[in-house]
């Protein structure tokens, strides 16, 4: 009873904090849309357009999985507010749970709005391949926020928003977010299976048929492993 009553208290008291932060809600939320908007719709060919809706959804959910722990973490742990965690009837799980409920619950906010934009831009999709490709990148927040985690733990608040994006770009750019891996390099191209972001973008495009033709556990396999070990690393920073 105790944990379950400290699980949804931590859950709610993440919420509130997240959504009370205004600088954070509101670029966060719109930055996305409207990179959406003008390079997904606006410049976008209209044979291209279920694909790129996809695209940018993923995009949209790295931002809140990755600011949302990169920075907010590092700011605990420079307040105290991580150590009173650390000393308070709280483990790591729930600690990290409570972060990624808030997350998830952020990114249904982007994936609403994105999903607004798209249908009135005319992007049509069978509400199955609509509601499937929405829940695996909600579903695939879960180890950006790990990864978020990980940065907000291993760096300082100063230097937090300037790594997190020097890891959020990188994340976009080379997985193939903004634009077609086949127009990289070959080295690159083998770059994209190191990030999360390529194989969540690869098992969402599956849905559309639009993915480069890797067999969908291929990906599983590989987010789950990067998450595992972010997991294990994560849990030895925060007790340490």
């Amino acid at each position: 009873m105790l944990s379950s009553t400290s699980m949804i208290l931590e859950c709610k008291t993440d919420l509130l904090s997240t959504f009370r932060n205004k600088s954070f809600v509101i670029p966060a939320t719109l930055f996305p849309c409207l990179f959406y908007l003008f390079f997904g719709i606006v410049f976008s060919p209209d044979k291209a357009q279920s694909y790129m809706f996809i695209n940018y959804l993923i995009f949209g959910m790295i931002g809140p999985a990755l600011f949302s722990f990169g920075v907010n973490v590092a700011l605990e742990k420079q307040n105290g507010w991580l150590t009173l965690k650390q000393l308070a009837p709280v483990s790591p799980y729930q600690y990290l749970v409570a972060k990624c409920a808030s997350a998830i619950s952020f990114s249904l906010i982007v994936a609403l709005l994105m999903s607004g934009l798209a249908l009135m831009a005319g992007v049509s999709l069978a509400l199955t391949q609509w509601l499937m490709v929405v829940a695996i990148a909600l579903i695939g927040t879960l180890p950006l926020c790990v990864l978020g985690l990980l940065l907000g733990m291993s760096v300082s608040v100063k230097a937090a928003p300037a790594i997190v994006n020097l890891v959020y770009l990188p994340l976009s750019l080379l997985s193939g977010l903004w634009l077609p891996i086949h127009l990289f390099p070959e080295v690159m191209q083998w770059c994209a299976w190191l990030l999360p972001s390529f194989h969540i973008s690869q098992l969402a495009l599956k849905a559309i048929d639009a993915s480069l033709g890797y067999v969908w556990w291929q990906h599983f396999l590989v987010l789950l492993l990067q998450t595992i070990v972010m997991v294990v690393v994560a849990k030895g920073k925060f007790q340490s």
